[in-house]
């Protein structure tokens, strides 16, 4: 769908509005939805697929995955929270997962980003430098 400039304009403003102190609001997505769906305004399909675009990219973005090889202790996971919200920011969505593949170390997740300390992907890096 070719999405006109207008649109996305329309669809980026309408996704600054749902931000409350850099969160989006679930809240006021709805509210804005229903608005915007009982007005139609010209364009309004592409403006809301250009929207809908942007929440989705948000929410990958302050998803967070950890893996770890055995389940860890509260305080390690404490202490891994506060370090992706003081890189990430606030508001970040963090769930923690065992893989036995991972042998040891973590791997993180975050949106796009994924920050591997973990053995297997070390001996992996070494396999492809030989």
């Amino acid at each position: 769908m070719k999405i006109s400039k207008q649109s996305r304009r329309d669809g980026k403003t309408l996704f600054n509005v749902c931000r409350v102190n850099g969160v989006l609001d679930e809240g006021k997505i709805r509210q804005v939805l229903v608005e915007v769906v009982a007005r139609k305004p010209r364009g309004y399909v592409a403006t809301l697929h250009h929207f809908h675009r942007l929440v989705k990219l948000e929410l990958a973005r302050r998803t967070a995955l950890v893996e770890s090889a055995t389940e860890l202790a509260p305080a390690i996971q404490e202490s891994v929270r506060n370090q992706l919200a003081s890189r990430h920011g606030a508001g970040l969505n963090l769930s923690f997962k065992t893989s036995p593949a991972v042998i040891g170390g973590l791997k993180v997740r975050v949106g796009s980003d994924i920050y591997d300390g973990t053995v297997a992907g070390r001996l992996a890096a070494l396999e492809s430098s030989l």
